[in-house]
């Protein structure tokens, strides 16, 4: 096992080292498998969801609960001779602990079902902190699932001696099969963690083609992707409870695009005041939100894309377990 003071040998690296304690596969071989990434909302689990695949297919915002469904992000790392490790991620809602909502009940659910049967499980906190959410969130995890410490955000720590104390710390918490201390935004550190969950993934086929990078629908990305711009704009004015429905999503041959994608989006928020929020004075914050959204959108789906954006009333909608449902929430 990969010790907190094998890991804090190096004063510039805490995680300098870590890889030459295990055979390489064979080469030729292929290698598959299931790696949960679980933590308490915010610790940045989408941002290294995002990195580990190499594309942006989680959204990301400062606003707790961005996250709400289970996101699975494929990345495959072929040897040249047919082989090679695909990496199978799942990135989980933020465990809830502070609300009792339906919505919150259905988040929840989500993490709870993401956690079973995985090859790997990649607990992340931020470095040098231990909460009580992250206690929550910890004790979720199986003491029978191989578990990797993700101390993230290692770039923002003022004194990474203190580190080392806190490793020991968190060693007696929960039997971690390995501690990385890293940052999700440094490519060696993703790298890194990459090498270090192909240790754990057994020998099988791959489940997916070698170029595909999630498993969620453009329909459902499109969503995301307004969703985020929709939490991004708004800051913490809007309620985590606003959620976009994607009302239409049509494709159709182009001459001067090739592709074009035809989005009619949905947002729903609780209160007319939000409403009026999200519309902005005449009309420019929702504007600006399709235009940022359709930017992004037309490089992630490669396509031309017209979007329409509504904006609509549902007052207590996260309460109502089939509204819940209808809005495509387990």
């Amino acid at each position: 096992m990969n010790t907190p003071e094998g890991i804090a040998s190096g004063a510039d690296d805490l995680s300098e080292g870590v890889f030459d304690r295990k055979k390489n596969p064979r080469v030729g071989s292929q290698r598959c498998g299931l790696i949960a990434i679980v933590g308490r909302p915010n610790v940045g689990k989408s941002t290294l969801l995002n990195a580990l695949v190499g594309q942006k297919i989680s959204i990301t915002s400062r606003k707790a609960q961005t996250t709400r469904h289970r996101i699975t992000g494929i990345r495959t790392l072929a040897d040249g001779h047919g082989g090679g490790t695909q990496f199978v991620f799942a990135d989980t809602p933020g465990f809830q602990t502070r609300h009792g909502s339906a919505l919150n009940r259905s988040l929840n659910k989500t993490v709870l079902g993401a956690i079973e049967g995985v090859d790997l499980a990649l607990f992340v906190v931020e470095a040098g902190k231990f909460t009580l959410d992250d206690a929550k969130a910890l004790s979720l995890l199986n003491s029978g699932t191989p578990t990797v410490l993700v101390a993230n955000k290692l770039d923002v720590v003022l004194r990474r001696a203190e580190i080392v104390s806190w490793l020991r710390d968190m060693q007696q918490r929960h039997p971690f099969a390995e501690y990385l201390p890293m940052s999700a935004k440094t490519p060696r550190d993703i790298r890194r963690l990459l090498e270090l969950c192909a240790l754990y993934l057994p020998e099988q086929p791959w489940w997916y083609g070698e170029d595909e990078l999630t498993d969620r629908s453009e329909k459902f990305l499109a969503g995301e992707v307004v969703r985020e711009k929709l939490f991004r704009l708004t800051g913490d004015e809007l309620p985590y409870t606003s959620t976009v429905v994607i009302e239409r999503f049509d494709e159709e041959k182009s001459r001067a695009h090739g592709r074009l994608a035809r989005i009619a989006a949905t947002i729903i928020v609780e209160r007319d005041g939000h409403k009026a929020m999200v519309i902005g004075e005449r009309g420019e914050r929702l504007k600006r939100i399709g235009t940022e959204a359709r930017q992004e959108l037309e490089k992630l789906l490669d396509c031309k894309v017209f979007l329409e954006l509504w904006v609509k009333v549902r007052s207590g909608w996260a309460d109502d377990e089939a509204r819940v449902r209808s809005f495509g929430y387990e």
